[in-house]
Order: C-alpha cells, then structure tokens, then sequence
C-alpha cells in the first residue's frame, strides 16, 4: 500500500487523516500516516498555537493544514477584513436570525454567558482570512501540505505554497471541478463523492473516483467519501488513487476533542441518518439528519442563504451548541459521512491507523487468492 505520493511526502501509509483535532493530527501522523488538521475555526494566531503544540508531539513527522477558500461567495472582491464583514453583514435579513434564535429557544439550548467572545460567523470562509492561515502554515517546517477544502484555490495561493516546497492541493465533488484543479497546478486532487461529510456533490465515489482520475492524470488522487476500513481503501488503490482522505473515522477516536453528548450521538448514528443540507454553511454539506436540519427544509420557513451569510445565521447555533452539547443534541451541527454507521465505538486513532493497514492487506490477499483460481 505503499504509493508514490508516500514517498514525496515521507510517510509509511497513505492514509491522511482531516480533523479539528490537534491530538489526532499528531497520533495519526506518528502511526504512519499524515494528519491534516482543519484551521477553518482557528484565527491566525490561535492556528499557531495549534501548530507549535503539533510539532512538539509529531517528533518530526509530517502533517498537513486544510483551509477554506470557497471558489464563490457574497463580497469575494473585498480583502479588507473588517469592511467585508461589515458589508456582509448587512445582507443578512433580521427574519433568518430571528427564526434561527426561535429553533434555539424552542429546544431549550442557553444562551451563551454576555462575556463570552462570540464569533461573526465570516471567520474562515473568506480568501482575506485564509491568507492568514496559509502565512502561518508555511512558518512550520513540519507541514508539508496545504488542502483547500472549498473550490480552486487562488493562482497566489498555489505559488506561494508550492514556492516553500509543500505540496498544495483542494476537494472536487465532480469531474468539472478536478479540472480546474488541474489547470491550475495543484500538486494533488481529493476527490469526494457524495458519500463523504461535509461539502460534497451529489455523484457517489465508486463512481466518482475513476473518472476523475482518469481525467486527471497523473496528478495524484485521493479518493475521500465512505472510507472507513481498510477493504474500502483497498477498492480506492485499487481503482487508480494514490491514498484515501478520511474525515469521518476520526470522529470517534478517543484522541477526537468531541464532547460526550455529541460523541454519543455520532457513536448511535447509522449509514442512514445523515442529509446533504445547506442550513449551516449555505452549501451542500453533509451532515446527521435533525431538527435544525428539517426546519430549513420546511416549505413555510425560510431559505438557506448563500455562503458566507448562512453561517453567520447559524454561527450562534455551532457556538451555543458547543457550549451546551446536551441541551443543543437536536439542532447540532454534526458534519460527517455516511460511513459515521461503521464508528460504534471509540478506539485510540493508532488503533484505526493499523487496523486499516491490516484491512487491506486481508483484501488485497483475498483478491490474490480469487485471482489465482
């Protein structure tokens, strides 16, 4: 299971771990593959504490940063922080934030206390802050690559990374969005299919994935959405990808900074009970099925709005629901994939690494096996 892209990376496995986690960055990278920690809620300053914590724990191993830098969005045009909030902002109709309070109170979730530091909602969805992120990244000598988790990331982007000698890569949910990458030099493609947790398209991964590695070629694919063993990492290698993305199967490690409430919700969760909704992010993500989730469906209730101005209606819902697990279990945000079935308990995130390892090594002999009668 060894592949080029271990080699260019210096990793055993080609199994790359995105998480909000730093714990689970640092486990998985010392297990033999590569953590990839999500910077989307981090301020600059805050991602480099993250960072120097994960390079004293890696022992010099590599890991990686994923940002968000949506192709499209309300005020793109606008780099000055605190102008592009102010402008944003005032898009936002008062009767979405009044409806997203209500969903709050009608569950009883608290508010949160008056000296807590609130979120806008507008941090980590815009190029103006995720230029900040990439800065920091590119200070630690042990991340090695940069992902973009939304849409192609800008041509200063992909120099600036590639010009300090890590590898710069981005999400595709279909065929379209691999060859923009492509066009635009990245050094390797994540493709998700409609599977996967968090933003996705609507096209599944057994289908997903040859296609746009074919139409790629040979820039190095890994193929995300419903790996969650190593039999499935097994079909992805064995369709043309050169390593997995998981997202999911960390949730649940014991490493994962998930609280209880929320972590027993995901440990109950079936392949069945998640949803591709817009109600957070104002982009299709995939999510667990809930309250939250139904209301901004309903006919008589208002429309998700574009990203960035969904987020800022429903920030105060993530930070409360944060806060209040318990309380907020059934208008929480749960990102995650339908794989989310398979997690029903929680295990150390080196225990999954080399359980995946020996997963495939049992598929790839079983295959053998066939092959040979």
């Amino acid at each position: 299971m060894h592949t080029e892209i271990c080699d260019t990376l210096g990793i055993e496995f080609p199994i790359f771990a995105f998480t909000h986690c730093r714990d689970v960055v640092a486990a998985v990278s010392n297990a033999g593959g590569i953590g990839v920690l999500g910077a989307i809620a981090f301020t600059p300053e805050q991602l480099e504490v993250e960072l120097t914590w994960i390079d004293e724990h890696v022992g010099g191993h590599p890991y990686g940063v994923d940002i968000v830098i949506p192709a499209k969005y309300e005020g793109m045009d606008e780099m000055d922080p605190e102008k592009l909030e102010a402008q944003i902002q005032a898009l936002v109709p008062a009767a979405h934030k009044e409806f997203a309070r209500k969903l709050l109170a009608d569950h009883g979730v608290p508010d949160l206390p008056e000296d807590e530091e609130r979120s806008s909602g507008m941090m980590g969805w815009t190029a103006a802050h995720a230029a900040g992120l990439v800065d920091v990244a590119l200070r630690h000598p042990n991340v090695r690559l940069v992902a973009n988790a939304l849409g192609t990331p800008p041509p200063d982007v992909v120099a600036k990374v590639q010009s300090s000698g890590r590898l710069i890569g981005a999400l595709a949910g279909s065929v379209a969005h691999a060859l923009h990458h492509k066009d635009a030099g990245l050094d390797f493609i994540i493709c998700q299919g409609s599977e996967g947790g968090g933003h996705t398209g609507d096209v599944g991964s057994i289908v997903l994935w040859p296609e746009v590695i074919e139409a790629v070629a040979p820039i190095p694919v890994l193929a995300a959405g419903g790996v969650g063993s190593g039999r499935q990492m097994a079909a992805a290698l064995a369709l043309g990808a050169q390593g997995v993305w998981s997202g999911t199967l960390w949730l649940t490690v014991e490493e994962a900074d998930i609280p209880p409430g929320q972590m027993a919700t995901y440990l109950a969760a079936s392949s069945r009970d998640t949803i591709r909704s817009r109600s957070f992010t104002g982009k299709p993500c995939r999510m667990l099925k809930n309250d939250w989730t139904d209301a901004w469906e309903a006919e008589d209730t208002p429309d998700p709005l574009p990203m960035p101005l969904q987020m800022i209606v429903a920030i105060e819902a993530v930070s409360r629901g944060h806060r209040y697990p318990e309380q907020a279990k059934d208008v929480n945000f749960n990102p995650c994939g339908q794989v989310i079935g398979r997690a029903t308990k929680v295990r150390k995130a080196r225990d999954v690494v080399l359980s995946m390892v020996e997963e495939y090594i049992e598929a790839t002999d079983r295959l053998q096996a066939v092959s040979t009668v």
